[in-house]
């Protein structure tokens, strides 16, 4: 497996895949999912509800949020691994999050459906041949490779989880 080239993402998941120095890609989304696991234990209750501004989501709504992302990357790269050219739309986050019942579901909850989501996406990414892991799509109007999403994936678990630890001071690894 290599790294994605920048021929295979837009310019704005850069910053996603720039934060995934391994080559080894399945590995890291399944240890990613191991570590995910710990979170509900290493944040206080009262740290769950809590924005570390006025408008910014709480660590819930932030979690609740990475459960949406997994499955519209993981299903854009089910797509583009079975070859379906359809072009997809792209997704606005925050309406989703404000749809949401987030804010009110305990943090151990929507870890628990994080974890399951990376673990049911797994076996597609095991399951791929070189050829499914080049495959691209259109996704929010640019081309995407199935490696690129498998890296963003990780990657976008990565910056939120660094966002987690500036802002609201708190230590999930």
């Amino acid at each position: 497996m290599r790294r994605p080239d920048e021929s295979e993402y837009g310019r704005l998941h850069r910053r996603y895949v720039d934060l995934v120095p391994e080559t080894d890609i399945v590995s890291a989304l399944d240890l990613q999912a191991a570590v995910i696991e710990r979170w509900p234990a290493r944040v206080a209750h009262e740290k769950e509800t809590s924005a570390y501004e006025e408008g910014k989501w709480t660590p819930r709504q932030v979690v609740g949020h990475l459960s949406d992302v997994e499955r519209v990357f993981c299903y854009r790269a089910f797509r583009f691994s079975r070859r379906d050219g359809t072009p997809l739309p792209g997704f606005d986050e925050n309406p989703y999050v404000a749809a949401s019942e987030y804010a009110n579901i305990p943090l151990q909850m929507l870890v628990a459906e994080l974890v399951a989501l990376r673990r049911a996406n797994l076996p597609l990414f095991r399951r791929l041949d070189v050829a499914s892991w080049s495959a691209k799509g259109e996704a929010s109007g640019t081309a995407v490779s199935v490696r690129a999403l498998a890296y963003m994936m990780v990657g976008h678990v990565r910056h939120h989880v660094n966002v987690l630890k500036e802002r609201y001071g708190l230590t999930l690894d």
